[in-house]
Formats: structure tokens, sequence, C-alpha cells
């Protein structure tokens, strides 16, 4: 009945906004608008009355009850944020094309407006046709495309709230479609590009989903939302290592969930959130007012938020570190009953990651097949002549390695329709990786012998081709495009252009190999971490990782480590479990011991030197209150990095661009001072504002690229600029004998002297062998003396 209520409540806010007419900058016409002829709504659903509300538990804060009030959104999404981050363009045979997207359940749209960028070849302008658009099998109007003042022509169309639901489709068409159905080859002559800035504008009404458990990750995050996301967490004011781990564990889980979407967390100290937002502390601690129930056992409970019951708080709440890792890692297990407010957690086997075992990179064990890669909502079957490519995403270790001259293995079997309007001569599958084109693949076997066996009616067919994939087009993230390339005889009627019978596919048994790799690489390396969190994700779960922050943690340190949590979660398919969070430096105990065993992800800023100097004591790093800086090298550490072929060092440059900007925020790495085998890697910022500008930094593929080296910085001037201040020592999979290999090749200029060192020494032995052995001959009777 809930469901319904909620389904009623949605359905008739909906219905009370009027259609408006179409708007444009240049002429548009409206082909039909949705009538509304509806007697006013209940005022209990109207907007800005108390929702229907569910029995919630008791409050955990003992404070007068506010006034009830349903809170308006505001949003924005974009074309290119709904999936087509280079728009949909429209040309030669396809002259119409949808985009899928939706929006969150909980929200009921009160307002829409299209802001449509459109991009017109000149040719297509001075035909003077219409764009139709339709919204959910609605029609929402027609725009010119006739000629325009600028290269793009942008336009404001009213949409019905009524239409916008939370599963939607705007489809495009070009009116004159049939008149340029047979105008072939001419693709890059008759094009509109639906531009990926055009946006919709929103306005909608919050819903109260009820106080449930069972409900979650919502109203915290919604799968159906197509928008980055942000969550804030809450923690009493004097905060633990062991909460900010629970946190850290839930953050990661969530950028999983979000995925492509993104994910943003504010961290908040003894503050309640004003919308929905996610607590953790121990027993009877208060965070902002509201104290948290007492338990013995780790405990889950949601609750309306006392700023607005619309708004949902949810505790997570542990005596330990145990107990609050255990309430964490069930919150992420999810399949709680229904109307389930709050539950106790009972003790928790958590799993442990095996190494490389994150279930998003593609296996290195054995060949994988690229039906395997595929999304359920995918296929590796395209259908007619037009259609987009077919994309095969996978991710990978971001430390696999061959020798020089090894390839990796590609399979790909696949089968064009058997028509005989289709020119099989010019027809062809096309291969990219990550933009870079590979080949592109025939129907028929290529050859002499085989294009005479074809002509005498042989079957001359190829649907198998064995690619060699160079090692360096294989990036951390990466997308295989497939595409038939169908081209139509001359002869072929104008009817056969639009033939969605007729299918092209790849074989299931297509695969990539990868078990020839080795996992090693030279360490630090910054590009691996901002790709893939690594070397922290070589176990996915962090359980050979310490998070350490400064003795005190301010809300922007502790933000920009969730935020480093949910980057590798959805990296990895793997949330947190196994996290320790430190603050401060140990000298001593349990966590000494942990820290000689671990990978170290740190944050700060430069206010915090105490804990910086500790943490850079032994790095080629220093700090002090006021700057930060490149220690400069001694004599004979020179003298060492020359002789080892070091010789692409750039910390006096690094140093000089340090001391040169005032505001910045980057990354550091270097080998740990506790075990030399381990890395630490630092996100520092001048200020808390700096540090924070870190997660915006990182969704920009632009930034993403330029950071590399052990040491990034970024600023809002000069963009990201990298160095290599230190020396990288190698980490990884290699047996003792080819190591002898490996190091030769990579320190050429040492083996040079070691091997002139060699000769002279044999050299210089065999001379005075051999001028003592002539002195005998030339001089016999010096034998007896």
């Amino acid at each position: 009945m809930k469901g319904m209520s909620i389904k009623l409540c949605q359905l008739l806010l909906a219905l009370t906004v009027l259609a408006s007419p179409v708007m444009a900058e240049d002429a548009a016409t409206v082909e039909s608008q949705i009538p509304l002829d509806l007697p006013a709504p209940d005022a209990a659903f109207a907007p800005g009355a108390a929702p229907v509300s569910e029995t919630a538990p008791a409050p955990a804060v003992d404070a007068p009850t506010p006034s009830v009030f349903t809170p308006g959104n505001v949003s924005s999404i974009t074309v290119a944020q709904m999936g087509q981050p280079r728009g949909v363009m429209l040309s030669g045979g396809q002259l119409q094309a949808g985009i899928d997207f939706t929006l969150p359940t909980d929200q009921v749209i009160t307002n829409a407006q299209l802001y449509l960028n459109l991009k017109v070849s000149p040719a297509m302008a001075a035909r003077n046709t219409t764009l139709q658009l339709m919204m959910n099998g609605q029609p929402l109007g027609t725009v010119p495309l006739g000629s325009a003042d600028s290269d793009v022509s942008n336009y404001q169309l009213e949409i019905p709230a009524a239409m916008v639901v939370s599963s939607n489709n705007i489809s495009f068409k070009i009116n004159d479609g049939d008149a340029l159905l047979c105008l072939r080859d001419l693709s890059d002559k008759y094009q509109v590009t639906i531009m990926p800035n055009t946006r919709l504008d929103l306005e909608g009404q919050q819903l109260n989903i009820g106080a449930d458990l069972s409900h979650f990750p919502r109203p915290f995050f919604d799968s159906m939302q197509m928008t980055p996301a942000s969550l804030e967490f809450a923690f009493p004011a004097k905060t633990l290592p062991e909460q900010v781990s629970a946190a850290a564990l839930v953050a990661s889980w969530l950028g999983i969930e979000a995925d492509y979407r993104g994910i943003s967390f504010n961290a908040l100290s003894d503050k309640l959130p004003e919308k929905n937002g996610i607590l953790f502390g121990k027993p009877g601690e208060q965070i902002g007012g509201l104290t948290l129930p007492e338990t013995q056992k780790p405990m889950l409970q949601i609750i309306d938020n006392p700023g607005n019951p619309v708004y949902k708080l949810l505790l997570v709440v542990g005596n330990s570190d145990q107990q609050l890792r255990a309430a964490a890692w069930r919150l992420t297990q999810g399949k709680f009953p229904g109307q389930t407010a709050s539950t106790a957690v009972e003790n928790q086997t958590i799993p442990v990651s095996k190494a490389y075992d994150a279930p998003r990179w593609i296996s290195t064990e054995h060949p994988v097949r690229l039906s395997e890669l595929m999304r359920k909502d995918q296929s590796l079957t395209a259908t007619g002549i037009w259609h987009e490519p077919l994309s095969v995403a996978f991710r990978a270790a971001p430390d696999l390695f061959l020798w020089d001259g090894d390839t990796i293995p590609v399979k790909i079997g696949y089968r064009f329709p058997t028509e005989n309007w289709i020119d099989e001569e010019r027809s062809y599958l096309s291969l990219t990786l990550n933009g870079t084109f590979l080949h592109n693949l025939p129907v028929n076997k290529q050859g002499a012998l085989e294009t005479l066996w074809r002509k005498v009616g042989g079957d001359a067919r190829q649907e198998e081709y064995n690619l060699a994939l160079e090692p360096y087009l294989i990036y951390g993230d990466n997308q295989l495009s497939l595409y038939f390339n169908i081209q139509t005889k001359e002869s072929a009627p104008c009817s056969v252009l639009l033939n969605n019978n007729i299918k092209s596919r790849i074989s299931d048994d297509s695969w990539i190999d990868l078990s020839k790799t080795r996992h090693f690489s030279l360490l630090p390396n910054l590009s691996y971490f901002v790709g893939a969190s690594f070397p922290f994700s070589r176990f996915a779960d962090f359980a050979h990782t310490v998070l350490m922050l400064p003795e005190n943690p301010g809300e922007a340190e502790i933000s920009t480590l969730l935020n480093m949590a949910a980057r590798s979660g959805n990296a990895t398919g793997t949330s947190l479990n196994n996290n320790t969070v430190m603050f401060g430096v140990p000298t001593a105990g349990a966590n000494l011991q942990r820290l000689e065993q671990s990978h170290v992800l740190s944050v700060s800023t430069i206010n915090q030197s105490a804990f910086n100097k500790t943490l850079l004591a032994q790095s080629p790093f220093n700090s002090n209150e006021h700057s930060f800086g490149v220690r400069e090298r001694s004599i004979w550490q020179k003298i060492q990095h020359w002789i080892e072929g070091d010789w692409g060092s750039k910390g006096i440059a690094a140093d000089r661009y340090f001391s040169s900007n005032e505001a910045w925020r980057g990354f550091v790495s270097f080998r740990s001072q506790w075990n030399p085998d381990r890395v630490v890697v630092m996100a520092i910022g001048s200020t808390d504002e700096q540090l924070s500008r870190l997660q915006t930094d990182l969704s920009s593929s632009r930034i993403n690229a330029g950071i590399r080296g052990d040491a990034s910085i970024i600023t809002d001037e000069n963009g990201v600029r990298s160095f290599r201040v230190g020396q990288q020592f190698p980490s990884g999979q290699m047996p003792w004998y080819m190591m002898v290999v490996w190091y030769a090749n990579q320190h050429s200029a040492l083996l040079a002297i070691l091997g002139l060192l060699f000769a002279s020494v044999i050299g210089l032995s065999l001379y005075a062998l051999l001028k003592k052995r002539a002195h005998k001959r030339l001089n016999p009777q010096d034998d007896g003396k």
C-alpha cells in the first residue's frame, strides 16, 4: 500500500502542471500537446503539503518537531550525462535516433525545459527541413533546420511535466528523411548533431519514502540518477579512526554503485546534514545535538532528519572498530526486510581479498570471452545497416608487463549478413581500441587464390581473425569498439537502406588473452594511482593499506580520504572491507607493526607541519609551516643516481614550481620509510579549500592524463604539472634470472661502466701476465735467478 500511495502522489502532483507552448530563439512549431483538464488534486497531495508518513522509530533526538514541508529540487542533465559524450549525430541513412535517461524515483517533476543546441551542416540547412522531437512516444514539437547566424542553433522547449517520469526516451527525426534516403555516400554532407551540452532543466518535489532500511541506498543514492551525486557523512566532535574506517568502507561501496555517474562526499564534524546523510559514532555520542542510541551490539538505524522529516539520517553505531566495521559491512550487503527502521548487527565474517582479484579487472589467468565483458543490457549483435558501434569496456590491472616484442592475442569471430545487395568488396569490420585504430577486417579472405575461388562460386568468407595487440595499447580503463561498416551496391533499391531484418554479429567464442602478461612495474607511479588506486588496489579491500590522517584531521582531509575510497571502489568493484585508518604516525605497538607491512595512503595540508615532517622524514620531499618542496640531493646521492642511469629526475624543477605557487593541491609519492618494498601516496594541498578541489580535478580526463611521475601539482592557472623527483624501484612478479636481464636493460649506463671496469681489470691482468712471459722468452738466462 505504501508503494501505491507514493505512485498516486507522484501522479497527482505531476498532473497539476499545465502544458506550456514551445519557445525557441528561432521559430518552432508545436505538433501536439497533451491536453490536461483535470479537477484540482486533493490538498493532501498538493506541493508544499505534508507527505503521507509512515510509522517511524522513536526519534534519537529530544527536540521539538519541525514544521514539515516538501522541499523542491532543481537539477539539470545533459546529453553527455545521458551517455552521449560526443552528442547525437544524424547523417546518411541514420536519420533518426533516441536517447534514454532516468531520474530519481523519489521525485515528482513539476517543471521541465529542454535547451536544445543543434549543429547543422550547410547542405542540410539549405534543404530547409525540420527536426521532429518526441518524448516517451509523445510529440514535443518541431524545430527548423534552416540557416542560422552561427554554426550552432539554440532552442528552448517547454515540456509538459506530466510527460517526465523515472525512465524516459527523447527521440529525434529529420522530417526530410525520405528525400535523403537514397543520397548515398553523403553522410559527411548532410548532418545534424545534437550537441553534448544540450540539457534538460528540471524542477521537482521531493517525496518522503519513509524510514526504511530496505530502500538503501535510497534516499542517499538513487541508481536511477544519471548525474554526479553528493552525500554528507557526519562524525562526533572527537572523531575516532575506526569511525572514519567504517565511513571509508561505506563510501567505497557507494562508489561502486555510482559507477560512471560519480559521487563525492562531505565530512561534517558535530553537525547534522541539511538533507540526507549518514552518521558514524559510538552509542551515546552526540552529533549536532542528536544522541546516538545506546546499544551493546553494532546497530543500523534510519530516522527522520530533525531539520525536515522528508530527509533521512542513517545511523551506523558501534563501540569498537570491529563493531563499526561489522555494521558498515552489513549495510553494504542490503537485503533488509521491508519496514525495517533499525536492526542490530550480529558478528560478521568479512571476506578477505586475494591479490589481483578485483571483479572489475579482466582476468590474467585465462582467455576472457568478449561476451563475458558485456553488460546485461548489451549485445554482440548489430541490427540493420546503420547502427552504433558495438562497445566492449574492460578494466585491467595497471601493472601488466610483457617483454619487448611480445603481444597480446585477440581472437575476433564475426559474421556479415549474406545479402546479394551488399557490396562485399567495400564492407568491413572496423576495430578500434581506446580511440586507436587497429584493423579493418574484410568480408572475404584476401589473396589471388581466394579471389579466384570466390569467382568460381567457392566459399571464401573470412569469419575469424587473430589480432596481435601491442601491450602499450592496454590502459587501466579500456574501450574496444567494433563497427560493421556495410556498404550497398549502386544497384540496390532505396528500401534496403532501412532494412532492420539483417544482423551482423560478433561470435561468442571471441576472446582476449592476457595470460602471458606478468604483474610487474616501477613504483612510485602516480598515473597508476589516479587510474586504478594502484598499488593499494592490488588487494582490492585495502587489507595491506593504511589510510593515514593527521592527529586532528579536519573536515576537508576526511572528505578527501572518503573520495579516494570511493574512487578505489569504483575502479575495482570491491569495497574497502579491511582498511585500517590511523591518526598520526605511530612510533610503537601494533600500529607500527601494521605500518611495516603496508602501503600508506595519506591526506594532509601544509598547516599540519608536525605530521608532514614525520611522514616525509626519509622522502625526497620536505615541508614546514608555510612551504612544501624537494630536498637537495647530496653529492653521493647524485653520483649514485648518475651511475644507475637515473638521468630523468627533475627535483630542482619541481622544487622551483612548488615554491613559485601560493595556492595549489596535488599528489606526491615516495618509498616507504618503514618498508622499502612499499610506497606512500600523499594527497596534499596548500589549504583546506585547495585540498577540497581535488575531487573536481580528478573528474577531468585532461587532468587525470597529466598526473604521472611521483609529484603532480595542480593549480587553477596552469592545470596539472608532473615531475619525477625520487628514484623508482621494481615491484611485482618476476623470476630472479629474468630480473637480471631486466635490470641490465634498465641500467645500461651502469652496465657499460661495469663492463668497462671488468674489461680494464682483465686487460691489465693479461697485460702484466703477457709482459712477464715475454720477458722470460727474451731473457732465458734470467730463469735461474
